[in-house]
């Protein structure tokens, strides 16, 4: 990054964390004196009375300072484990070995503590300083922090979203003085939920320690202690209400001056300076309207233009200053969308589930979430939940500067272990949270939507949800509310983040839109949406599935640790697959950007919706590894789609296709309904859509202009259609239906087979079957050719019929689904094998290959030798790492088999793929290159159907 960026990085920190001209601020990061207090007896044994014996660096954590516990068996870990196998099961015996201990189900940390642990410094207090308040100021702390100035105690917070801030001006003289931080991250009375994302070892661990600013701050006795700013874009003002807070004990005279100014733009803006005077006894509200000008920069993804609101509160007692980052924007529901100043927006989001793998915590410089929100955009994004936690000021700020709208949540997911209202201490926490949350990160233009947090529990969920929104609203209404990510419906909210609109449900199974319903892009949510009348924004959508990258594993060089990659890797390989990693991977990746596009092209159809939220576009490294992302957990690429190709279906302009299917016979019509996403910056005016149907080799096969048109903001925006005869492809192919749109490119892919298909091998004696007859098997063993292709369930359970095979990829991970099905990613094969000759194809799945994995089953080929190599594999879930194949073919005594785990015969004449891919494959065997090396006895194959079905 070059310096300049660095240094306006830097110069937007400071303005946004609210710099203040005139205090002065001391700060104390480096060598802190340090002591586990894993028995809990520091407060009774009166630990801030003497030296501790142990020093750590701070701002840090625990096990940035390698400090705490290794991980064993009996280490007591913050979260669910869905799946305890690894606790019991003989294959990971190994792995719970001390000196070898290996853990599937989340990063490993290299140190592990819950419990109390103490931080202590020596500080001296100017002579200065006497007669000023003096603040303590500790962000990000991890979790409830107990402050001791000397031997006195000055109180107890436990935020997990922002700053502990302690007042210690009644305890703080002139001269030397012991500063004593105890920091619990035990869960106690307050239960958040073990698996949120704010605490949990799932995803940034459960660490201990401050990782934030550390800083002690002289000020005035009448100071400024909140400013809040409320844009009002259409008065063209701003609201500014000033909490003033007076200690002298005396009435006092101020003046409150304040000017904006414009920072980040290439306009510059000072619309003036304005002062009023006030006289306060002790604290007051001052509420200041501020004029905007004529032409005030208004902020949004577009133009995330920023002003900075210079405050200074002049008394007796001196000056106190501060300075405000904000943007003139109002993000609003406006029917079942959202708004951004008037405007019509679509989210197009993902979640951060405190995922940072180096360091164990959210990152606290704004290079890093600069670097984040970049990488979001650059895949078409603008819009990131937070999914039940809060991230540090420097979120805010690069979200800010970046024009990405953002999803807070209240640190909680009140679920397993915790709910909502019934009484217990969470439901006052969350109260408070949202407090301390709207107070501190309020003014970010960014910070557009607010829930509690994540799918709560509680049979009183509904009216504790529906009391906290409308208190919310009233007391804050510059973003908009809703009661939780997932549900309920809560009639007063301002939108509904809701699970049901995506292609893919939690427990559906192979009965899913993308496994149950044959390829087409015709479907959308409309009759889902139609029933909420408020914004409908799909919850969690995606999480669909990719193998590991163990090239990964080198790059966990912080606080946690890939074990979890190095038990799948060990295992492929001792399984002869390691040398297929690399390929599964790749192949994987493929089937997996393949249902990302699916499932955000059916929401973009959707008339009406306001926005999805991917899970995820990177990695979720917890719930027993859930490789969901297209990027891994650092937000890198893993090199099956780059962001140009992800952003030509995730944009703010996308052309969409609606095709009733994607496989014809040349006898046939390709006929598309062309729509287009809009949801840019302005209109689009005179625009003439032109597309192109083009073969593998890039020749177009036809081509054409839709009628010139205006382009309005919204989507459902239909453009024309296309109807063309593929009469003339006497040979199968793959195509591709390409759209452009003002310059926004988006395709499809579309097969078409001969609608007459001659055999040729009819005297070649190739004999098909679905079952192993004697008569069969005497052919066979004299020297036939049989292609057996069974029906779907012949494969014995312990040999692959229990193995759920669908279309899509698997989604989220077996282990945390408890095994829900599809349990594979898709096909891997070489598309040059002369068996796939008159069936085209790559090397991974697609849409062609639909029929075929919903009429098969895998054959496990772990008992047979590693010279076995199938045809077609399929890419076996990392947690059982088995030779799977779909297509593979042996010697019998005299004879060749060719073994189809896909069923190409049942109701064929319906299935124009499995009569393609049975001709290919009799092609190929009526061929010379038919000649299988290794052999099996009939014994060994009967051994793996029951040919009872």
């Amino acid at each position: 990054m070059k310096k300049a960026n660095l240094f306006i990085i830097a110069l937007i920190f400071l303005v946004n964390t609210c710099a203040k001209n005139n205090d002065s601020s001391h700060t104390m990061s480096g060598e802190w004196k340090f002591q586990i207090d894993s028995h809990d007896t520091g407060i009774a044994e009166k630990w801030f009375g003497r030296d501790l014996s142990d020093q750590v660096m701070l701002p840090g954590s625990m096990p940035e300072n390698s400090k705490g516990n290794n991980v064993s068996v009996n280490t007591e870990w913050t979260g669910q484990i869905v799946d305890m196998s690894w606790y019991t099961d003989v294959k990971y015996e190994r792995y719970r070995e001390p000196g070898n201990i290996k853990i599937p189900f989340w990063l490993q940390p290299r140190k592990h503590y819950v419990g109390v642990a103490w931080y202590q410094k020596e500080i001296e207090i100017p002579a200065d300083w006497n007669d000023k308040a003096i603040e303590l100021f500790l962000e990000r702390c991890h979790w409830e922090s107990q402050v001791w100035i000397d031997k006195q105690w000055i109180g107890m917070q436990n935020s997990l979203a922002t700053p502990h801030v302690y007042d210690l001006t009644s305890h703080l003289s002139p001269g030397r003085h012991r500063l004593s931080i105890r920091i619990d991250n035990r869960i106690k009375d307050i239960n958040p939920g073990i698996n949120s994302h704010s605490i949990s070892d799932h995803t940034q661990s459960n660490w201990n320690g401050i990782v934030g600013r550390i800083e002690i701050t002289a000020k005035p006795l009448v100071r400024l202690q909140n400013i809040k700013l409320f844009p009002d874009i259409h008065n063209k003002q701003v609201v500014m209400k000033v909490w003033i807070k007076n200690t002298t004990g005396a009435q006092q005279s101020c003046i409150v001056t304040a000017n904006a100014e414009s920072y980040n733009s290439s306009i510059q803006h000072k619309p003036g300076t304005i002062s009023k005077e006030i006289t306060i006894s002790e604290d007051e509200v001052v509420e200041i309207n501020y004029p905007m000008g004529d032409s005030p920069l208004l902020w949004d993804e577009f133009h995330p233009n920023l002003y900075s609101m210079n405050v200074s509160l002049e008394s007796p007692d001196g000056v106190d200053s501060r300075s405000i980052s904000f943007g003139m924007r109002e993000f609003n529901a406006n029917g079942t969308r959202f708004t951004v100043n008037d405007r019509p927006v679509f989210l197009r989001g993902t979640l951060e589930c405190a995922i940072f793998p180096k360091t164990g915590y959210p990152a606290m410089d704004v290079a890093e979430w600069t670097r984040i929100f970049k990488t979001i955009k650059a895949h078409g994004l603008n819009h990131m939940r937070f999914h039940s936690w809060c991230p540090p000021e420097a979120a805010f700020v690069a979200a800010d500067n970046e024009g990405i709208y953002l999803q807070v949540e209240c640190s909680s997911w009140a679920n397993s272990g915790s709910s909502l209202g019934d009484g217990k201490p969470i439901d006052k926490w969350i109260y408070e949270e949202a407090n301390h949350i709207l107070d501190f990160y309020g003014n970010h233009p960014s910070f557009c939507m607010m829930a509690y947090g994540n799918e709560p529990a509680g049979a009183h969920q509904g009216d504790y949800l529906n009391k906290l929104i409308s208190y919310l609203k009233e007391l804050d209404p510059r973003r908009v509310y809703t009661g939780a990510a997932g549900w309920p419906y809560i009639e007063n909210a301002d939108y509904f983040n809701d699970y049901q609109a995506r292609i893919q449900l939690w427990g559906a199974g192979v009965n899913s839109i993308i496994n149950k319903e044959a390829p087409q892009t015709l479907f959308d949510f409309r009759e889902i949406i139609s029933k909420i009348s408020m914004p409908y924004v799909s919850h969690e959508i995606g999480q669909w599935c990719v193998y590991p990258d163990f090239k990964e594993i080198e790059k966990y060089t912080g606080v946690l640790q890939a074990k979890n990659y190095e038990i799948f890797k060990e295992t492929l390989e001792e399984n002869h697959l390691g040398h297929l990693a690399e390929q599964f991977l790749l192949a994987s990746g493929k089937l997996q950007a393949l249902c990302y596009k699916a499932d955000i092209e059916a929401a973009l159809r959707t008339p009406g919706f306001a926005g999805f939220q991917l899970l995820d576009l990177h990695d979720f490294p917890g719930q027993g590894t859930a490789l969901v992302g297209i990027l891994n957990a650092f937000w890198e690429e893993k090199g099956y789609i780059s962001p140009m190709e992800f952003s030509r279906f995730c944009s703010p302009t996308v052309p969409l296709a609606r095709l009733a299917k994607r496989i014809y016979l040349s006898n046939e019509k390709i006929t598309a309904d062309i729509e287009v996403a809009h949801f840019g910056e302005q209109p689009l005016k005179n625009i003439s859509p032109e597309w192109k149907i083009l073969n593998t080799a890039d020749e177009t096969i036809a081509s054409g202009k839709l009628k010139k048109t205006d382009i309005p903001i919204g989507n459902e925006i239909k453009l024309g259609q296309i109807e063309v005869a593929v009469d003339q492809l006497v040979e199968p192919q793959k195509l591709v239906l390409r759209v452009e749109v003002a310059g926004y490119e988006n395709s499809w892919d579309m097969w078409v087979y001969p609608a007459e298909i001659e055999d040729n091998t009819a005297d070649k004696q190739i004999r098909i079957t679905q079952k192993l007859d004697n008569s069969t098997i005497e052919y066979l063993e004299s020297g036939g050719s049989v292609l057996l292709t069974p029906v779907k369930g012949s494969v014995k359970p312990e040999k692959g019929g229990d193995i759920g095979i669908g279309f899509s990829s698997i989604f989220w991970n077996t282990a945390w689904t408890s095994g829900q099905e599809p349990h594979t990613l898709g096909i891997l094969c070489n598309p040059e094998h002369p068996a796939l000759v008159e069936f085209p194809t790559e090397f991974h799945s697609n849409w062609q290959w639909w029929d075929a994995m919903s009429h098969s089953n895998a054959i496990i080929l772990d008992d047979f030798t590693p010279e076995l190599q199938p045809i077609v594999r399929v890419i076996d879930d990392w947690f059982q790492n088995r030779r799977l194949a779909l297509i593979f073919e042996v010697k019998i005594g005299a004879g060749k088999l060719l073994i189809s785990g896909i069923d190409l015969l049942s109701d064929r004449e319906q299935r124009p793929e499995a009569r393609q891919l049975l001709h290919s494959l009799k092609q190929y065997m009526a061929g010379d290159e038919f000649n299988p090396i290794v052999e099996l006895s009939i014994k060994n194959v009967q051994e793996l159907f029951d040919f009872r079905f």
